[in-house]
């Protein structure tokens, strides 16, 4: 019998302050019950996310993750530590040559190994790249292999919708729920050509302007006004414990 899959969800960890804490406790949570993995209580989520970030950095900075697997009294927790690393303001990023999975049962899950993200990881660090862009078999951009990606068009600025199967990112969730003009939309592989910015979104790096992609130049090729928008809008959104 196959192993029952693991979620997990990774924190950012600066000055011994946990980024958006609350939040990523609860998604671990929704994510380890959408599995199957058993009820997990999102307070107990959060006080181990505090406990091992002071126990790992007291201070200072860092990401920890925090995984969910199954046990036999229901769903145990184990935390992993690492360091912050550097972190290039803007990414460079490539369109994946591997096809996204597709939705599964537990939609918008964070679940560790995942073989088309895992190969589309590869090529991106094959290619010298931050980032490699995931479609599916349609042409449709699912999300990145590391972040949620945010298209930028003359039609406006636009995410693919979850129903492709994507990660139900934190940081994506922020800032649609900030009204800041970004939609759900879907996003053709045609479109990234014309576009005047992409912009990876995630919970530990923020905002990251991706000014290359196979090597061409993003619209001008520097940062735009809504990389900026977002990195503010997330920026705002803090909820540090």
């Amino acid at each position: 019998m196959a192993p029952l899959p693991a979620c997990y969800t990774s924190a950012r960890v600066r000055g011994g302050r946990l980024w958006l804490a609350r939040r990523h406790a609860a998604r671990l949570a929704r994510d380890a019950r959408s599995l199957g993995l058993g009820s997990l209580d999102e307070a107990e989520c959060l006080a181990v996310l505090i406990a091992s970030a002071r126990k790992a950095f007291g201070a200072g900075d860092g990401v920890l993750r925090l995984e969910a697997r199954a046990g036999s009294g229901g769903p145990e927790l184990s935390a992993h530590p690492r360091p912050l690393g550097d972190d290039p303001p803007s990414w460079r990023a490539i369109r994946a040559r591997t096809l996204h999975a597709g939705p599964c049962q537990a939609a918008g899950a964070k679940i560790l190994a995942q073989p088309a993200v895992e190969r589309a990881r590869a090529e991106a660090d094959e290619a010298g790249a931050d980032e490699a862009l995931l479609f599916d078999a349609a042409g449709r951009l699912v999300e990145g292999a590391r972040a949620s990606i945010v298209v930028v068009t003359d039609t406006g600025a636009h995410t693919p919708p979850l129903a492709r199967g994507g990660v139900a990112g934190l940081a994506r969730a922020v800032v649609l729920e900030a009204g800041v003009g970004l939609l759900e939309a879907e996003v053709a592989q045609e479109a990234l050509a014309g576009a005047r910015e992409i912009v990876a979104l995630n919970a530990v790096r923020g905002a990251r302007p991706v000014l290359q992609l196979d090597g061409a130049p993003v619209g001008s090729g520097s940062a735009g006004p809504w990389a900026q928008r977002l990195a503010e809008t997330l920026a705002s959104a803090d909820e540090p414990l």
